[in-house]
C-alpha cells in the first residue's frame, strides 16, 4: 500500500489538495483510501470527503503521532473494506515532528505493509508572507509560528498551494524566502482549486522518499505550548426553517463570526463550517484574518433541514471562541428566519504531544 502524507498549517488546503489527488488518481484507475486526524470527533474534512464518495477513516483525540496504533488500525480498516492501493492521510495541522514520529516508525515497524513516499507539506500563502516575508506582521506568536517553521523544515516536498489568490509580486517573494532557507527542498507551486501544478505535484509523489540520514530536532516545550495557544472546535447541530439557501446559511456563519473574531484581536488559524442537506453540501472556510470568508464549495439549493459541522482553531481561548461561535449562529439564525442550536460543542486546547514513537531521541 502507497503511503503519501499530505500536511501543512491550519488552512494550507490540504482537503482540497487530497481530494484533487484522489479524483486523479482514480482517473488513472488506481484504488484510493483517505485517513484524516483530529484532535476531536467531528471533523469537517472527513464529512466533506466522504460526501465526494471517497472511502475514509478517521483518526480522532490526538495527532497521528500520539494515536500511531490507531493509525495502523485505520489503515488496516481501510485495507479489509476496499483494497486501496494508495492512501493520502492528512495530519492535524498544528502537529510537526512527523517523520521521526510517524513516517519512520512506519517503515522500521509495517515496512513489509507500506511503502511510505516522500512528506509534502503545503505551505499557506497567508501566513507564509507573515512569517517568512519582509512585510511581517503580527498574528501568531513565536511559539505558534515555530511549529510553521518545523513543518517546513521536515518536508520533503514543499508545495505552496493557493497560487491562483497570489499576484507575481507575492509568489516571487515567496520562492525568494523559500530559497533563502530551503534551498535544497524541491518547491512546487500549486492550486487546488484550479488544478494548476498538480501534475508536477503528482509526478513528485511517485518518487522513492530520500533517506532521511538525520532528523531535525524539536524543542516539545516551545511546540506544545505553541499548540496551546490555539482554541479548539468542534461543534455540530441542525437548522431548521420554512426555506433557506445552504449556501447562504454557511457563509453567513463564516463572515459573521469573522467579524466576530476580528473584533476579539483572535487571529484565525482555520474556520471551516459544512452545511449538509441529503447529496447537498456547501462548504465555507476562514484561513487568515486579513482574508474574506470563502464559499469554497457551492450547493445552490434551497433547503427546509441541513446539519451544520463547524471546526474553527483560533488564537485565543477556548470559551471565547465558544463563546462567539454561539452568538454568530443565534444571528445568523435570526437573520436567516431559522433555527440553529448547537446539540455538541467540544471546545478546549490541544493536550502537550506525546508520541507513541520517535526515532532518533527520545522526546
Amino acid at each position: 500500500m502507497r503511503l503519501l502524507m499530505i500536511g501543512g498549517f491550519l488552512g494550507a488546503g490540504k482537503t482540497t489538495t487530497i481530494a484533487r489527488l484522489a479524483r486523479g488518481y482514480l482517473e488513472r484507475g488506481r484504488k484510493i483510501g483517505i485517513v484524516t486526524n483530529d484532535q476531536a470527533a467531528e471533523l469537517v474534512d472527513t464529512h466533506f470527503l466522504r460526501s465526494q464518495g471517497f472511502p475514509v477513516g478517521e483518526v480522532a483525540g490526538a495527532c497521528f503521532c500520539c494515536q500511531f496504533n490507531a493509525l495502523t488500525e485505520t489503515l488496516e480498516q481501510l485495507d479489509a473494506q476496499s483494497l486501496p492501493d494508495t492512501v493520502l492521510t492528512e495530519p492535524v495541522g498544528s502537529c510537526t515532528d512527523l517523520v521521526a514520529t510517524v513516517m519512520e516508525p512506519l517503515r522500521a515497524l509495517h515496512g513489509d505493509r507500506f511503502d511510505v513516499g516522500p512528506f509534502t507539506v503545503l505551505l499557506k500563502p497567508e501566513h507564509g508572507l507573515k512569517i517568512l516575508g519582509a512585510r511581517r506582521r503580527a498574528g501568531f506568536s513565536p511559539k505558534a509560528q515555530y511549529i510553521f517553521l518545523k513543518q517546513l523544515e521536515e518536508a520533503d516536498i514543499i508545495a505552496v498551494n493557493k497560487i491562483d489568490r497570489l499576484d507575481e509580486d507575492a509568489r516571487d517573494e515567496l520562492r525568494q524566502c523559500l530559497q533563502d532557507r530551503y534551498a535544497s527542498k524541491p518547491v512546487l507551486f500549486i492550486s487546488a482549486r484550479t488544478g494548476e501544478g498538480f501534475d508536477e505535484l503528482a509526478s513528485a509523489l511517485e518518487s522513492p522518499s530520500p533517506a532521511h540520514a538525520s532528523l531535525m530536532d524539536v524543542d516539545y516545550e516551545v511546540y506544545a505550548e505553541g499548540e496551546a495557544e490555539l482554541g479548539w472546535l468542534n461543534a455540530r447541530g441542525v437548522a431548521q426553517g420554512a426555506s433557506f439557501e445552504l449556501d447562504e446559511l454557511v457563509r453567513q456563519l463564516t463572515r459573521r463570526l469573522a467579524v466576530r473574531l476580528a473584533g476579539r484581536q483572535m487571529e484565525a488559524a482555520h474556520v471551516k463550517i459544512l452545511a449538509e442537506s441529503g447529496p447537498d453540501v456547501a462548504l465555507a472556510n476562514l484561513v487568515s484574518s486579513d482574508s474574506d470568508a470563502e464559499l469554497s464549495v457551492a450547493s445552490g439549493v434551497r433547503v427546509k433541514r441541513a446539519d451544520v459541522t463547524i471546526n474553527a482553531r483560533v488564537a485565543g481561548a477556548p470559551d471565547i471562541l465558544k463563546g462567539e461561535v454561539e452568538a454568530t449562529c443565534r444571528e445568523v439564525a435570526e437573520a436567516l428566519a431559522i433555527t440553529l442550536p448547537l446539540e455538541s460543542v467540544h471546545h478546549f486546547r490541544p493536550a502537550p504531544p506525546v508520541p507513541t514513537h520517535r526515532v532518533g531521541r527520545d522526546v
